[in-house]
Order: C-alpha cells, then structure tokens, then sequence
C-alpha cells in the first residue's frame, strides 16, 4: 500500500503537496476516482477518491479519516551529534521514525567532525520514512544548535546523557509513559567540560549496553530501547 502526504482543506477535500501529486499520478499513474491513503503528519490518517489528477496540484476527496492513528504513549526527544558521512546520519533519521520519535535535534559538540547540515533534505528524508513505515506523524527535525545551548533548553523532566563509561543503563532509568529527552555525542565522544555541563543541568549519565556504537547506531540502540520499555 502506498501512502501519500497532505494537507486538509476543512471542506472535506484535501490536496497533495506538488512533489505527492508528481509521484500520484505520474509515477503511480493513478486516475480520477481511484482510492487513496494520505496523512497530514499530525496523526491524522485518510482514506479518500482522487477529485483532480493535476500533477501539481491532485485533489482528493475525504471519505474516512482516523484521527490519533498509531498514537504512541511517550514522546522521545533524541538530540544527536551529525555523522561526517551524512548517509550515515539520514539512514538514522530513517530508522528511527520507522521505530517511532518526535523530535531530534543535531548538536554541534566540540569533537564533531560536521557542523553543518541541509535540513531540507532531513525533511525529506523524513517524510520519505513516515510514509515507508505507514505512520502518521511527522518527525519534527530541529536547526543544528551548540550542544551547550541544548543543555539549557532541554525541557523534558528525564533528560539523559549517553556514555560508555555510565553505570546505569538507559533502560533501568527510563520511566514508561513520560517525554524524554536522549542526548547522544559525536564519533569522538564529549568532552569532560561538555559532560560537566550536561550533569550540572540534570542529565542523567547512562549506556546503551556493553558494545561500543557508532553514533548513528547509538541513535537507534536508544530508539528502541525506548520504544520497548514503554511497550
């Protein structure tokens, strides 16, 4: 089953973005009155016939519509440093929204090796990922920011930093049905000053278990790790 993104007008019709209408009916060749899946990527799921088989601008009119599909019961926050290669970094964007995540924030510590990031191909990417996995909320993909500056600005109550040499693992310390916040370094590790910081505010040292991760594979070790303690 193919699914596609889009936006609600409110009058019962919805419209594809230029890019969804473009693979509709170009490439998937679909004809007036055929039947499609969409979501808007705020946990809505559509069932609808298409109106309009412009391929820039395919209209669809609702006939069904599930609000809250695939709802999980937590909210994961992973901040993670950008991989030097950035297939690397993608393939984790995609990995962890097929297992399930809501925001990730690229932070720059003093040992990454990339600094800079095109975040409209992480968008992509994303979307991309939303739609293979059949899921209907959108992953929301922050500007890169200091990791020094994350530090203040992470909210969340359970706020986690990753370490090899932690004690406790992630696992023990999570608590099911809460937002939380995991903060993952780059190839060359943090800094003692950067893991000073993240202590003094509030991050809890843990590890992803006894074998040494690459950074994006620490991504998706924390990603499900989450996800299977709040099963």
């Amino acid at each position: 089953m193919n699914l596609f993104f889009g936006i609600p007008s409110g009058d019962g019709t919805a419209a594809l973005t230029e890019e969804e209408s473009a693979h509709c009916i170009r490439v998937q060749r679909k004809k007036t009155g055929d039947n499609i899946f969409f979501t808007d990527g705020e946990g809505n799921y559509y069932q609808g016939s298409i109106l309009s088989t412009d391929p820039k601008h395919c209209t669809v009119a609702i006939s069904e519509t599930t609000r809250l599909y695939g709802k999980r019961n937590y909210s994961l926050h992973i901040a993670i440093a950008p991989t030097k290669n950035q297939d690397r970094f993608e393939w984790f964007l995609e990995k962890a929204t097929e297992i399930g995540i809501n925001t990730i924030t690229p932070v720059i510590c003093q040992h990454s090796e990339r600094r800079i990031l095109k975040t409209d191909r992480l968008k992509k990417v994303l979307l991309s990922a939303m739609k293979q996995s059949l899921k209907a909320y959108l992953p929301q993909i922050n500007e890169a920011i200091p990791v020094g500056e994350f530090f203040t600005q992470a909210k969340d109550e359970h706020k986690f930093i990753c370490l090899g040499s932690a004690t406790e693992a992630l696992k023990n310390k999570l608590q099911p049905g809460s937002p939380c916040t995991v903060l993952i370094g780059p190839e060359g590790d943090f800094t003692d000053d950067e893991i000073a910081s993240a202590q003094k505010n509030n991050f809890i040292s843990v590890n992803l278990g006894s074998s040494r991760l690459r950074t994006e594979t620490a991504g998706v070790v924390a990603c499900s790790i989450v996800s299977l303690q709040n099963d």
